[in-house]
Order: structure tokens, then sequence, then C-alpha cells
């Protein structure tokens, strides 16, 4: 085949330094680098080397996180954000699962830019109003907790999308999860969407395809759906969610056979058939509030709550092979999650001059 001629920069030696006179410590990065021309004998190749350009571009433009924004403009962000998330969650350990829920919901819609903690008013309608959200979505009383001491201590300088990143992490930790270095610069938008929210957040009676559609949308794969699928081992959910799955789940009048019936008669005696509603049962019956494996070994046994949880053993065989795997090594398990984490909190945030540092979470700046 014909050569293909690119561009490239051939790079040495990249290094990083901080500068001390900036009020947030992003490096900048140092890159030695010189223009030639490469001949590839394919377009892939070609492609490769155009995108290692883009990235090199867009990492010296500062487009990107990293754990020690705030280390020079607020040292204690993360500590204040962990002191407040661990006392809430000492006065109800439920608060655990709706701070890291809140993370997730935020990320899906718009990207992690706290849309999510946005009140109604002037040309913004709330995404607390849409169908995932509504009368289940909480924990936006602590966020505000958190951003009230962090303006005390450094004004106008921690994001609300920052925000809910660590408490998302401070909230796994607590509840016996894994730990992980929280990339950090984000900044907040300023507007939210209602119809994103009801589209792009996975629902509990979505079919396998689309929940995964809706995960490959966010550029996250099918490794990250089943690990993240794995913070179902701490919260709640509530009867409307999965009654179809002990009643009428395919429009016959019958209920869900791929979920233990034993268990099945034990929801039924507080998720009827109409009413209820609103009723909380464990998502993970087991060790409901400690952040362990055994939602994936609760799986195995039939006893997934929800019926996007219990089709990540029943409907795919790739991820019947993750669940098993994380059933039976709880380490590979956080580790995954860690990473999906990191990965999910890396969807569309605004950086640098986008969107805006808001002096309150439930409101745009005036």
């Amino acid at each position: 085949p014909t050569p293909h001629k690119i561009f490239v920069y051939k790079c040495l030696n990249p290094s990083f330094h901080f500068h001390s006179k900036s009020k947030h410590t992003r490096p900048s990065l140092t890159i030695g680098c010189s223009v030639e021309i490469a001949h590839h004998n394919t377009m892939a190749e070609s492609l490769t080397m155009l995108m290692v350009l883009i990235s090199i571009l867009a990492l010296a433009n500062g487009s990107y996180l990293y754990p020690q924004f705030y280390d020079r403009s607020c040292p204690q962000a993360k500590q204040i954000v962990q002191s407040v998330v661990a006392n809430a969650v000492a006065k109800e350990s439920r608060m655990a699962a709706s701070l890291l829920r809140l993370h997730f919901h935020d990320c899906f819609v718009k990207g992690c830019d706290a849309s999510v903690l946005l009140d109604s008013g002037g040309s913004i309608i709330s995404e607390k109003g849409s169908v995932p959200n509504r009368n289940s979505a909480r924990g936006f009383e602590v966020v505000d907790q958190i951003k009230a001491a962090l303006e005390k201590a450094c004004p106008h300088t921690v994001s609300c999308a920052d925000i809910l990143a660590l408490a998302a992490r401070d909230s796994t930790v607590l509840a016996g999860g894994p730990n992980w270095e929280v990339p950090l610069g984000r900044r907040d938008s300023l507007g939210a969407s209602l119809s994103g929210s009801n589209q792009n957040i996975p629902a509990p009676n979505n079919t396998f395809l689309t929940i995964l559609t809706k995960f490959k949308l966010k550029s996250l794969d099918i490794v990250d759906l089943v690990a993240l699928s794995g913070s179902h081992t701490i919260g709640n959910a509530r009867c409307t969610n999965f009654r179809q799955r002990l009643y009428n789940n395919s429009g016959n009048g019958q209920p869900d056979l791929s979920l233990d019936q034993s268990y099945a008669a034990k929801l039924r005696s507080k998720c009827p058939r109409s009413g209820g509603d609103q009723n909380l049962f464990f998502l993970d019956p087991v060790s409901p509030r400690k952040f362990d494996n055994s939602y994936y070994k609760n799986l195995i046994v039939s006893k997934g709550l929800l019926s996007s949880d219990e089709m990540l053993f029943t409907k795919n065989q790739q991820t019947m092979q993750f669940v098993k795997q994380y059933a039976a090594n709880q380490e590979l398990f956080f580790q995954q999650f860690a990473k999906s984490m990191i990965k999910m909190g890396n969807i569309n945030p605004l950086t640098g001059k986008s969107g805006q540092i808001r002096k309150i979470c439930r409101k745009v700046n005036g």
C-alpha cells in the first residue's frame, strides 16, 4: 500500500513543573519536540500517531484533571469533605449510598458538572424532578454543608462537581470499600438537563442492550458496567422499581422466574400489587451497609433485587464471567471499581475557564 504522510511531533523527556504563583497547582508540561514527516504503511498507524499528538496538546493546554488541583489553593479541601461526609454517614448509614448515587446521576447527564444539584429557577428546570431522581435522589443537604464549610475556608475555590466526586469516594471508603485518588479540577455547569436525566440514566427496567448502550455513549465499557453496578452492594431500592418482577414481569401476569421465588415471596409481603410504592428494600440483603462483593454472590443465587442487576448474570456470557470473578475475588472487584469510578468521573468535565465555581451548589452565581 502507498504510505501515508503525516506531520508528527517527536517528543522527548516530558516533565511536569508546578507554578508557585498560580492559585491552583496546575502542573505545566515541558516537552522537547521537533516536527518531522513520518511515513506509515496504514491509515490506522497514521491515525494512532495523530491521536497521540492530540492527547499531548490537550494535556499541555490544561484540559485534564489531577488529584493535586487544590493542594495550594485549598489544601484542607479533601479533609473538609471527608469530615462532613463521615458525620453524615455516622448519623445515617444510608447516606453513603445516596452520595455515591448522586455522583453517578450527575456524570451521566451532560458530564460531571454538578448539574444534578441545581434547583429550578429562571431558565433552569431541575434534574431533581426527573424519573430517576424524583422522590429518590438525596444527600443535597450534605452537599450544602460541605460547600458552606469550603466557602468559609477557601472562598470561591472548590467546585460542587469536585465535591460530588470526593464525597462518592469518601462514602465508599466509609462503607468499607476501596480507596482511590480522585482527579480534581472540574468546574460547575450553568444549566441542567431534565430531558438528559430522563434519557441517559440507566433504569431498572431497561433491557441489557439499552443499559450497555447508555454506558457506551459515555465512553464506559462492559467492564465498567459490571463493576459500577457493584455499588448496589449498599443502599436501597423502592418497591416501584422492581414490582413488575414480582407480579407481571413480561406482561403475562407471571413473576420473573429468574428471581429466587422464596426471596420473591418475602418481597411481596412488603411490596404489594398496588400501594407501597416508596417502601424501601435493601439492594443487598446479606450485608446492606457494607461495601463488599456480596452483591455479585447474590446475583449467582438469583437474588439480585432489580432486573438490571440480575440480568448481568443471565443475559450476557461476558458479564456473567465478570460477576463470577468478582464474587470469588473481592480485591479484584475493588480494584476495578476504583478504576471505573475514576473513568466515570472523567465524563465531559468542564475545566479551565468553562462553567464556573458556584458559591451555592443549588444555583448558578448571580
